[in-house]
């Protein structure tokens, strides 16, 4: 497996989407019946979204305490927040939800941080290979 020391920079971002993930895993589990309420959104999809989260996050964290970073599993979470941020869009251009102004604002505004999250992930790995 190709590894990379891992500069803080890396790191620090790799902290930032564990706690962001799980932030947003528990909000999502515990408050669950009140965003649909707010959001118009179905409160099982909340639930089951945040329940997805809390592994996801902790994974993230382990990853970013290791004294050196395996990239291949750095280029799996840049991955899956890429994914993350596709079926966001795709969930609001289905159909498969309606929900209100805020409901879409919540959905894009999180989208979006996990966007700049996967973004920043990349170019910390790429800071990484020129360090190694």
């Amino acid at each position: 497996m190709s590894h990379t020391h891992s500069p803080n920079f890396l790191r620090r971002v790799l902290i930032a989407d564990a706690v962001c993930s799980g932030v947003m895993g528990l909000v999502l589990i515990l408050a669950a019946s009140a965003l649909a309420n707010v959001l118009a959104l179905p409160e099982a999809l909340l639930r089951e979204t945040g329940i997805l989260l809390l592994p996801f996050a902790a994974f993230v964290a382990w990853l970013a305490s290791r004294a050196v970073v395996p990239r291949v599993p750095v280029w799996f979470v840049i991955a899956l927040n890429a994914l993350w941020v596709f079926d966001s869009v795709v969930l609001l251009a289905s159909g498969w939800v309606t929900p209100n102004v805020l409901g879409y604002a919540f959905v894009i505004a999180q989208a979006a941080v996990v966007a700049v999250l996967a973004e920043l992930e990349y170019t910390g790995l790429r800071r990484a290979a020129v360090l190694a």
